[in-house]
């Protein structure tokens, strides 16, 4: 892989590009917190050829989500489901959405 290549995964939300280290960091929480996320299976980062944790951008915005729902008193394992249970409304809106664009656009006889 080129330097150029590297330069162009900045760019890619699902990059494994922060260390557990450095995402706990940047959500203000602890690596115990992230763990719990992977053991919940909320998240499941990938590993470094070391066997380190590597997270995404995505899945940082995930445990973000996660964190503020505990923050808010929700266990755990709740806050889990209530993240899965939005992820999956999301993308039955966008479904719908996509069927209803369908619907509205006139097909050629």
């Amino acid at each position: 892989m080129t330097a150029d290549d590297s330069y162009g995964r900045l760019d890619d939300d699902d990059y494994p590009a922060y260390t557990m280290g450095r995402a706990a960091d940047m959500l203000g929480t602890t690596p115990a917190f992230l763990r719990a996320l992977g053991e919940a299976r909320l998240i499941n980062p990938l590993r470094s050829e070391g066997g380190h944790r590597r997270y995404s951008r995505y899945q940082l915005r995930i445990a973000a989500r996660a964190r503020e729902l505990v923050d808010q008193g929700t266990p755990i394992e709740a806050a889990c489901r209530i993240i899965a249970l939005e992820d999956q409304l999301e993308e039955a809106q966008r479904i719908n959405a996509e069927y209803h664009r369908a619907a509205q656009t006139p097909t050629a006889a």
